[in-house]
């Protein structure tokens, strides 16, 4: 039996449905040593017209480094949505810190791409999805000029559901 929200699901923009591969749950795991672990979940808003990434921590470990700790941005929210004409995505992004930003995404071929250029503050984002979709490895950089891009952190997702 199909419901409303299946119905409405169905009409959805390919590159819309290219994103079902992120709903769930998922665990993050900064590469950085003594951070521990995070968690994100994806779900579907709006019966699929934007999807909302929301993510945080259940406790931090006592041997988080300070800067780490005394920066943590968690909790965090992102609504992703699409500009059909290009087939690029937007995020609005928002945290603990108060700190509010505007990325550009794409989501294609197991490449999920994010960045922004902001004066003194580019980032840039790259995810790479498992074969069998339940990991996604990436990396956050960031440039000063938008030129020279320096490694901030690596990442991974492991599904959880």
């Amino acid at each position: 039996m199909s419901t409303r929200r299946d119905a409405e699901m169905d009409g959805r923009h390919p590159a819309l449905a290219r994103l079902d591969v992120l709903v769930g749950r998922w665990t993050v795991q900064p590469k950085v040593q003594g951070v521990g672990t995070a968690w994100t979940e994806f779900a579907w808003q709006e019966g699929g017209l934007f999807l909302r990434q929301y993510s945080d921590v259940d406790s931090i470990p006592s041997d988080t480094p300070n800067a780490w700790r005394d920066n943590t941005p968690f909790p965090t929210t992102t609504v992703i949505g699409l500009d059909d004409a290009t087939e690029e995505f937007t995020v609005l992004y928002a945290d603990a810190r108060g700190v509010y930003r505007v990325y550009r995404m794409t989501f294609a071929d197991g490449v999920w791409t994010m960045w922004r250029e902001a004066p003194g503050f580019n980032q840039r984002f790259t995810g790479t999805l498992s074969a069998d979709g339940r990991a996604v490895d990436a990396r956050w950089e960031m440039s000063a000029d938008g030129v020279t891009w320096n490694l901030d952190f690596e990442l991974t997702y492991t599904r959880d559901r």
